[in-house]
Formats: C-alpha cells, sequence, structure tokens
C-alpha cells in the first residue's frame, strides 16, 4: 500500500483532486488517510493546517493513527476526528487509542463496525465472496480460523435473539453504546440492510448486557489476523521525529 504525506502531494490531493471532484470550495472533514511513515506526522499535518487557514479545508482527521502519532498531529493543530476500525472482533484500540482520543476531545468513527460482514450472515459470507473480494485473502476469513470464529458469531446470535434483534443490529448497538463521542460508518450496497442498521438504533442494551458482549468477544474468541501484512493500521503508523526532518 503507498501512502503519501509530502506537503506537495497533501496540497495536489486537495486542490487538483478533492475540491475539483466534489465542486465545491470547501471541505468539511479532510482526513489523512493512513500515515506515510517516511516522514514526521508534523510535517503532513503542518500543510493541512495552512489548508485550513487558506479556507480550504474546515477541520482535520486522521485514519488509522497509533496513539503517539495522533498525540504529535494533535499538537500541531487540532485533530477532529480519528477513524479506525472498531467492532466486537476488532478491540485492540480500546487500551491506548481510544482514552487518548478521548483526553484530546478528538471524535471517534468506527468503520466496519459489522467484522466486515461477519456480523451480518456469520461464516456463510464467504459462499458470496466474488473473485474480486479482498476479503478472500484475509486470516481471518480463511476457513482454519472461520471455524473457531463462528463460535463467536453464534453466541452473538443467541443473544440477539433474547434481545429481538438481528446478529447485526447486537453488533452494532454495542458500538453505538460506546459513548457520544462515536460515529460507527457501517457500509451497505442494499436498502434492506440499511434499514437494518437503521434498527440497530432502537437497541437497547444494559451495563449487564455490554459486559456480557465483550465477555462473548474477548481476546481469545477471534482466530486469525485481522487483515495481511500489506494492509497498514495504526500498528504501522509511527512516523521520525521532527528533529530528523529536513526539507530537500
Amino acid at each position: 500500500m503507498d501512502v503519501c504525506g509530502y506537503p506537495s502531494y497533501v496540497r495536489a490531493a486537495c486542490e487538483a483532486a478533492s475540491l475539483k471532484r466534489l465542486d465545491v470550495n470547501c471541505i468539511d472533514l479532510y482526513y489523512q488517510h493512513r500515515i506515510d511513515t517516511r516522514l514526521p506526522i508534523e510535517i503532513t499535518v503542518g500543510e493541512l493546517k495552512k489548508l485550513v487557514e487558506e479556507g480550504k479545508i474546515k477541520y482535520i482527521g486522521l485514519s488509522e493513527a497509533s496513539a503517539s502519532t495522533i498525540r504529535r498531529a494533535h499538537a500541531v493543530h487540532p485533530i477532529s476526528a480519528v477513524q479506525l476500525e472498531w467492532s466486537l472482533w476488532s478491540r485492540d484500540i480500546e487500551q491506548d487509542i481510544i482514552p487518548t482520543c478521548r483526553q484530546l476531545g478528538i471524535g471517534i468513527v468506527a468503520y466496519s463496525p459489522l467484522g466486515r460482514g461477519f456480523f451480518s450472515s456469520g461464516p456463510k459470507m464467504v459462499q458470496d465472496f466474488t473473485n474480486d473480494d479482498c476479503r478472500k485473502v484475509w486470516p481471518r476469513f480463511q476457513p482454519e480460523n472461520l471455524e473457531h470464529n463462528k463460535k463467536l458469531f453464534d453466541r452473538v446470535k443467541e443473544m440477539a435473539t433474547r434481545k429481538g434483534c438481528t446478529p447485526s443490529q447486537l453488533a452494532l448497538a454495542w458500538v453505538l453504546h460506546q459513548g457520544n463521542d462515536v460515529c460507527p460508518i457501517p457500509g451497505t450496497t442494499k436498502i434492506e440492510n440499511l434499514n437494518q442498521n437503521i434498527g440497530a438504533l432502537s437497541v437497547k442494551l444494559t451495563p449487564q448486557d455490554i459486559s456480557e458482549l465483550e465477555y462473548i468477544a474477548s481476546t481469545d474468541a477471534v482466530k486469525g489476523d485481522l487483515n495481511p501484512p500489506q494492509i497498514l493500521t495504526w500498528k504501522d503508523s509511527d512516523t521520525p521525529p521532527l528533529s530528523t526532518w529536513k526539507l530537500s
């Protein structure tokens, strides 16, 4: 995955691409999607700050950034949102990143809150993968891991039945109950799934329900890496110190 955070590219991506494609004068929230680890994050955010000052973007966001990267970026210019994968089977961000965002007053945008579709239909979803579906090569969806992960889906499904909702609604409701600073962004291509997602807003979870779900979805309940090695995540987002940077 090629990620570029150099100032010239950041500016071109905004001015020559995003603003023109959207046909607007200003973008409300502009993300640095993934982090370019070849240069200090301060350099990338410094250019985004200039775009804010020029009125071309209103707010700055980061995607898949570590706690230390978030802090360094926020020291240059306030970061308004951090986008990360957060779901019942992707909870490793809870230890450091979520507390950091909350300490700094940064909104949390949770992508793939349904576990890349796993909590919609469980293991049988792999039967519908097309040849170009990237999930076909992801470790967590491989047969040797899927059989183990089926136990997690079955337990979520059992609880969903008790709550009078679908497994996907229960999984999405869990993310929604994480706080008012959390905005999940489930994707869908079907109206019926969109309506199901909206229905998750009506699912009420007690503290006991949340504790039960988090016990069900403990670390050892999931088998297989979430991403293949070539996919960059917050674990790969630390950048060189600013003191080492020399602009050529």
